[in-house]
């Protein structure tokens, strides 16, 4: 069955449902009532939502904020699994290539943990087999007794090179942050290859990992130039953006704030990231800044899913606000658990 203008009936169908869900997702007015709620009046609260069925499940073996982030990691994982059981075509090898960032940060959770000490369950409760490493395997990972353990069980999956030439040096530093930054490399580098094997719909796909290109190496700059970095910048830059590697380390060395901005705004043409660029000539923490382009980033996903409403953006959007949903309703929860102020924990929030 073929739908309009050759479009199969499946990708209209799954489209539609992505529309069905995002429209599901917590609006704004409910995260700023629950800033006034108490941890107990959260949980209640999120047990009336799509979160129902994990909390009713936990809720005779987790408490409090473990029940949350237990119910929250399960939930987005079965949502995560069902979405990619659900889409056909290529759309589902975007999907599942999109997901596969969930590897790199489920195996750095696990190693991280490991090394300060966590017990297993603990860091179980925060891990999302969303990516190509399932729970079996991620349950054996956090079976193993020391980090090397862990990294030589990895030997045959695609992220083994990169952990087995980056961990010595990160053990030794004691930072994984050059580590992960190498994996995301290899990350963008492989599904910008897949988009541009000549798949259908590639254009589309890649458009969308290039703004998340964009994103993550604007968050990189701020955050270098909030850590006055001395090192060559060179390393901490992803390819395949706006930014050549020239233009990266260049803008890395302007000292000037406002010089810096202008330098940004004649590389990015997008006018909502050009006017929150505006806005970030007065000085900003470096976490106000990362939260703005979240937000800008999710905005211009929305334009491109509108423009293209029976493609992969869809599908992307709706990963990306429901991830972000349950990194909001996890920062109210663990926000609420360290007595923190309603107007700090606001701050945290992606919305």
């Amino acid at each position: 069955m073929v739908g309009v203008r050759g479009i199969s009936a499946p990708y209209i169908y799954v489209c539609t449902r992505m529309r069905v869900r995002k429209a599901k997702l917590l609006p704004k007015e409910e995260y700023m009532r629950m800033l006034n709620m108490s941890l107990a009046e959260i949980t209640r609260f999120i047990g009336e939502t799509e979160y129902k069925q994990e909390i009713d499940e936990l809720g005779t073996t987790f408490r409090g904020i473990d029940l949350i982030e237990v119910a929250l990691s399960w939930n987005l994982a079965k949502e995560y699994q069902k979405i990619q059981e659900i889409t056909p075509g290529n759309l589902k090898e975007f999907t599942q290539a999109y997901l596969r960032r969930w590897d790199i940060q489920n195996v750095l959770t696990i190693l991280r943990g490991k090394t300060q000490g966590v017990k297993s369950g603990k860091i179980k409760e925060i891990l999302v087999p969303a990516g190509s490493l399932d729970s079996t395997v991620l349950d054996r990972l956090l079976s193993e007794d020391n980090t090397e353990r862990i990294i030589d069980a990895l030997k045959g999956h695609r992220i083994y090179s990169v952990l087995a030439r980056e961990y010595p040096s990160a053990r030794e530093s004691g930072s994984f942050s050059r580590m992960e930054n190498e994996l995301y490399k290899q990350f963008y580098a492989e599904i910008i290859a897949e988009a541009e094997s000549g798949i259908k719909g590639g254009n589309l796909f890649l458009d969308f990992i290039r703004l998340d290109i964009d994103i993550k190496n604007l968050k990189t700059l701020f955050r270098l130039r909030a850590d006055t970095f001395e090192e060559d910048a060179r390393e901490m830059y992803i390819p395949g953006g706006a930014l050549l590697v020239t233009d990266f380390t260049f803008m890395n060395t302007i000292k000037d704030q406002g010089e810096f901005i202008d330098s940004l705004k004649v590389k990015y043409r997008q006018k909502l990231l050009i006017s929150l660029l505006d806005e970030m000539k007065g000085e900003k923490t470096i976490h106000d800044v990362e939260v703005r382009l979240t937000r800008v980033q999710l905005e211009q996903m929305e334009r491109m899913s509108k423009r293209n409403p029976i493609s992969i953006h869809p599908i992307l959007v709706y990963l990306e606000k429901k991830k972000y949903e349950v990194f909001n309703l996890r920062a109210l929860a663990r926000g609420k658990e360290s007595k923190l102020s309603s107007e700090k924990i606001a701050e945290y929030l992606v919305m």
